[in-house]
C-alpha cells in the first residue's frame, strides 16, 4: 500500500467519527433552537465538516433531526436493557428503573426539550422513523419482566400494566425538566434543585410502587 493511502477500515471509522460528531452537535442545536429555528449552516459550522456533507449523510435537515431523535431514545432504551435487576425482588427493581429514568432524564435535558419539541409537531417526524418499532419493545421488556414476577409473587396488583407503569415513570421524570422554568416562575421552586433531588427521586419510586401494590378500586 502507497505512504500516506487510506484503508477503507479507516474511511468507515472515519465516516462513523463525522456522523456522530454531526449527531451530537445536531442535538444541542435542535433542542436549543427547535426543528425549525435550527439550521443546518450552523450545525455545519459548529462541526468538522461542511452542510454538503451533512446533507450526504442524513440527506437534509429532517433526515438529520430525525436522526437525532432516534439516536436520543435509542440511548435511554440501551440503559433500560443493561439495567440487571432480575435477581432483585420486584418492588426494589421496580425502584431502580425509575431512578434509572429519573437519573437519564435530569443528566440529559436536550433529551427532555427534543420530547416536548416533538410533541409540538404531533411526532410527524418520529412517525416517519424506520426505526421506531425498536424505540418501544426495549421500553417495555425489562418493565414487563418486573411487572409479572411481581404478580405472580402476589406482591402487584393483577391488573397492572407495563405500559401505564412506564407512563407514571416517563411523566414525573420529562416533567421535571420540560415544566422546570414555568413552574419555577409561579411556585418559585425549581424542579431541579440538587437540595431536593433526594426526595424527588425517592418520590418517583414511592408513586410507582403506590401504583402497584394499590388495592383496586373497581
Amino acid at each position: 500500500m502507497a505512504a500516506g493511502a487510506v484503508t477503507p477500515g479507516e474511511r468507515v471509522r472515519d465516516a462513523e467519527r463525522t456522523r456522530a460528531e454531526i449527531i451530537e452537535v445536531a442535538t444541542h442545536e435542535f433542542a436549543d433552537q427547535g426543528y425549525a429555528g435550527a439550521r443546518v449552516d450552523e450545525i455545519a459550522a459548529k462541526t468538522r465538516t461542511t452542510k454538503r456533507m451533512i446533507y450526504y449523510y442524513f440527506g437534509g435537515k429532517e433526515g438529520l433531526y430525525l436522526a437525532v431523535l432516534e439516536q436520543a431514545y435509542q440511548h435511554i432504551r440501551a440503559l433500560e436493557q443493561k439495567l440487571d435487576v432480575d435477581h432483585l425482588e420486584p418492588v426494589e427493581a421496580l425502584r431502580k428503573l425509575a431512578e434509572l429514568t429519573f437519573d437519564h432524564h435530569e443528566q440529559h435535558q436536550d433529551f427532555v426539550r427534543l420530547v416536548a419539541i416533538e410533541n409540538i409537531h404531533y411526532a410527524q417526524h418520529l412517525l416517519k422513523s424506520e426505526a421506531r418499532a425498536g424505540l418501544a419493545a426495549p421500553a417495555l421488556d425489562v418493565l414487563s419482566r418486573i411487572v409479572e414476577r411481581g404478580r405472580a409473587a402476589g406482591l402487584f396488583r393483577d391488573d397492572v400494566d407495563a405500559l401505564d407503569v412506564h407512563q407514571i415513570i416517563s411523566s414525573f421524570c420529562i416533567f421535571r425538566g420540560a415544566n422546570r422554568y414555568t413552574f419555577r416562575a409561579i411556585f418559585d421552586r425549581d424542579l431541579l434543585d440538587p437540595g431536593r433531588r433526594d426526595h424527588q427521586r425517592q418520590m418517583i419510586g414511592d408513586l410507582v410502587v403506590a401504583h402497584v401494590t394499590a388495592t383496586p378500586t373497581r
